[in-house]
């Protein structure tokens, strides 16, 4: 094992394996600093380009990305105020006012410094539990598996929101697209309308893209304007003042990376959770707490701390087995499927040297993001004034580049707008889209499982030890937010309710209805039923996996109904009419590629959108579009890839020199 571990750092640091991490993480870092994209957008953008490339070097290029857009978003946190993802939220409490009082030199390098401190804790504390967890790994059968992939699911619903039956409808639907396809113990297909794009299911890319990049695209073109807005760019000093604050401030730092891990190893529990438990640690434990909030600097430090270690904890389930401990681990998870390597059992025996190449790029991509950061800071604050209409263009383009690349077929840009809308309708809801891609993601390995359980051992799967353990523990994490309801309603009952609302008031107000939210119910209703109808006629265990995936939503469709209804329906307002209207327009973008061909309608809308909707003059719109067209023509002639032609580009493609 030794050996193994020598060996796996020795190719971490070899050249070609640096340097596909660096593309990784210049990648995360543009990611990161437009507010919203997030890992999971950024990682669905990656994907693509890992067809062909060794697996090593592709797992480079994945934990490059993977450890630096929690560093990367700080820049939105601290100049904007904005919450560059959901895992930086807390850090605009403390950040925002440092920046506001000129000291944002100093709130960055704190950041990064405690995030480098972070990632490489969590990455030696990974190490760590895949020793020890070893033995437990391989005493687990395929009932243990399914089971834990179920608790996955329900810690990810539970966590998802303040309405637990959202969340499990969310669930229950990524499920069922997932099991979209051919179904693995029979070979049957399944729900795919006898459209041949869908004989093979949804690609991860195209849903990964659909649910999360597209509604943020949408969003942000709407706000048009600048990123920064009001925000402060001016860094000021104090950058070494920010080293010497996360020296002062070390045993926080290393409480916080430790809490980040431990939270990070449990399904669901990751992102803006640890954020704010970390935070919150921060306050209780500081001698004077009165600065935070105002612009205190550990309140930067401890969730910073606690963000990259927590990509590091959420490796552990997602490796082991096989159950993603956050959405941006989903897609990764996916890309180690793409990669050929199956997590489990098999990535602490046969690839145990991957395991731990991806443990230590991970460190060293801490490492490396960080002293980015810290040397490109100015620069990317300034960046942060170009108007977003600008930028719209060419994020649009690469976004249909990369969905493309998933099957190359028309049919990824048709279910990259239709997903894009059922994310836009789940944003404007305020439902969950990381359950919805967790669901997605865990369908078919879940399904594996279920199968494997039946045919190696019958109903007796179930009635196992730990089988039974972890069933436990699902339905303890049912009944602990109940149970946490109830005793808040008891206290209410003993407490003087003043004019603020209460919690419980809160509560309620998060389960008002919209149209939005009806639409999604009639739909999840719909798509449940038909499912149930579509699957009758299949074999037993071609139907067993969709069947009971299809009563997770229905149930849950109706427990959301019933629990509006018991405490009355409260109308909210939920407008999503002027981005609907965006994503149709894609819908019509799509439609003039597949008949004029994809690289000229890309020049000729990215023409139009600054001229007409950036306005600006006619040399920048066309060097602008110029290089659009010399980045798709670039990708085609190096990855040797083929676009969709159509009347204008079987005329002009063929006058390219190098085509």
């Amino acid at each position: 094992m030794i050996d193994t571990l020598l060996s796996s750092i020795g190719h971490v640091f070899t050249l070609t394996h640096l340097l596909f991490m660096m593309i990784g993480i210049f990648v995360g870092l543009l990611v990161g600093i437009i507010p919203g994209l997030g890992g999971i957008a950024g990682m669905a953008l990656l994907l693509p380009f890992l067809y062909g490339l060794d697996p090593g070097y592709a797992l480079g290029m994945l934990m490059g990305m993977v450890a630096v857009i929690p560093t990367g978003d700080t820049f939105a946190s601290v100049l904007m105020g904005i919450p560059g993802s959901s895992a930086s939220q807390a850090t605009v409490l403390d950040g925002f006012p440092l920046a506001k009082k000129g000291q944002a030199a100093r709130a960055l390098t704190s950041a990064f410094l405690s995030s480098l401190c972070g990632g490489v804790i969590g990455a030696i504390i990974l190490t760590g539990f895949i020793l020890v967890a070893r033995p437990l790994v391989l005493a687990f059968s395929s009932a243990e598996l399914f089971v834990l992939t179920l608790l996955g699911l329900t810690m990810v619903a539970v966590l998802s929101g303040k309405n637990l039956f959202k969340g499990t409808a969310a669930c229950g639907l990524g499920l069922l697209v997932g099991a979209i396809g051919a179904a693995p113990a029979t070979g049957e297909y399944r729900m795919n309308l006898d459209i041949d794009y869908l004989y093979d299911g949804i690609p991860l890319i195209v849903l990964g893209l659909g649910i999360f990049a597209v509604p943020e695209i949408v969003e942000l073109l709407m706000g048009r304007g600048s990123i920064a807005k009001d925000g402060n760019t001016d860094l000021g000093k104090g950058w070494s003042a920010g080293i010497k604050d996360v020296v002062k401030n070390k045993w926080l730092v290393v409480r916080c990376a430790g809490i980040g891990s431990l939270i990070g190893t449990i399904p669901g529990l990751a992102g803006s959770v640890v954020d704010w438990i970390t935070y919150g640690f921060a306050v209780k434990t500081a001698k004077d707490p009165s600065q935070f909030g105002k612009g205190d600097i550990r309140g930067v430090i401890a969730p910073e701390s606690a963000n990259n270690a927590c990509a590091c904890g959420a490796m552990v389930p997602t490796l082991l087995f096989g159950v993603p401990g956050s959405g941006t681990a989903a897609v990764f998870l996916g890309g180690l499927l793409l990669l050929g390597l199956e997590p489990g059992v098999s990535m602490i025996t046969t690839h145990l040297d991957m395991t731990y190449t991806i443990i230590w790029s991970l460190a060293l991509a801490n490492i490396l993001g960080a002293g980015l950061c810290l040397l490109l800071a100015r620069p990317v604050a300034q960046l942060t004034r170009v108007p977003f209409a600008i930028l719209a263009p060419a994020i649009t383009i690469l976004i249909m580049f990369a969905a493309y690349q998933a099957s190359r077929s028309l049919g990824d840009w048709v279910a990259l707008a239709m997903i894009g809308m059922l994310g836009v309708l789940f944003k404007t809801a305020g439902w969950s889209r990381p359950a919805f891609l967790i669901g997605f993601v865990l369908a078919p390995g879940a399904e594996n499982y279920f199968y494997q359980s039946l045919q190696f051992h019958g109903a007796e799967a179930f009635l196992r030890p730990g089988v039974l353990i972890i069933l436990g523990l699902i339905l303890l994490a049912f009944f602990l937010p109940v149970i946490r309801k109830a005793i808040m309603r008891r206290r209410q009952t003993h407490e003087v309710v003043d004019s603020a609302p209460s919690p419980e008031e809160d509560l309620l107000e998060s389960r008002g209805f919209g149209g939005v939210d009806l639409l999604l119910l009639l739909m999840m209703a719909a798509v449940g039923i038909w499912a149930l109808f579509d699957i009758s006629g299949l074999m037993p265990l071609g139907k067993a996996f969709p069947t009971l995936a299809a009563f997770i939503t229905l149930l849950s469709v109706i427990a959301v109904v019933f629990n509006g209804w018991r405490r009355g329906m409260i109308r909210v307002k939920q407008p999503a009419t002027k981005s609907i209207a965006v994503v149709l327009g894609f819908f019509v973008l799509i439609g003039i590629s597949a008949v004029l061909g994809f690289v000229c309608t890309a020049v000729i809308f990215c023409l139009g959108f600054q001229r007409i909707v950036a306005r600006k003059s006619l040399g920048f719109s066309a060097l602008f579009s110029l290089g659009v067209a010399v980045f798709l023509l670039g990708m085609q002639h190096t990855m040797n890839l083929h676009y969709p032609t159509g009347l204008l580009d079987d005329v002009v493609l063929p006058m390219v020199p190098f085509l």
